[in-house]
């Protein structure tokens, strides 16, 4: 896969309710299959710079909370849904294609 795509892992790897962390360069991206469908996040809190994938995420809620100080994001837009964070976090792009979960960091 050309284009600037990396590969995150098989779609049988990443079941509903699960998560994984991928590496654009120096960019790690909290990738999520909420409900069969995937997502793509900054792995970094908007509040404070600490992982995201460090906190749980609510398969049902289609949440993730940084385990730092509370905040929640939704993970299908990145955006805040509690304080302390205020600001959403960075959403990537996913590419699901020949039973794999791509992603990219694309803000050039």
């Amino acid at each position: 896969m050309s284009d600037g795509w990396v590969f995150v892992c098989a779609t049988s790897q990443l079941l509903p309710g699960e998560r994984t962390v991928a590496w654009d360069g120096d960019t790690p991206i909290l990738v999520v299959n909420y409900d069969g469908d995937f997502y793509a996040l900054e792995d970094k809190c908007s509040h404070e710079d600490f992982e995201l994938s460090a906190g749980n995420y609510d398969g049902d809620e289609a949440t993730v909370e940084c385990v730092l100080h509370g905040a929640k994001f939704d993970v299908r837009d990145g955006r805040a849904l509690c304080a302390p964070a205020y600001e959403p976090v960075v959403r990537f792009p996913v590419k699901v294609e020949d039973g794999g979960v791509w992603t990219r960091d694309d803000r050039g």
